[in-house]
């Protein structure tokens, strides 16, 4: 079904390591809590590529309530 009346903004540029750094993990551990490749983190923080459409949404999910992805996922 369609849900009306809801407009979807993907966020702005994200600061991978910043929000990394925050969490307290390294890349390896970020990547294994997030099932994001470690590669992908390393480009990244980087600078060699961005984040874009749904691992923006992603990453902005996870700095808000990284809890509530975590539980998601084990749930997964």
């Amino acid at each position: 079904t369609m849900t009306t009346g809801f407009v979807v903004h993907t966020p702005e540029a994200v600061d991978v390591r910043a929000l990394r750094q925050r969490l307290k993990l390294s890349q390896d551990a970020f990547a294994r809590t997030f099932g994001v490749p470690k590669r992908t983190i390393q480009d990244w923080e980087q600078g060699r590529r961005q984040p874009e459409g749904a691992a923006r949404v992603l990453l902005k999910v996870i700095d808000r309530e990284p809890d509530a992805v975590k539980r998601a996922l084990i749930a997964a």
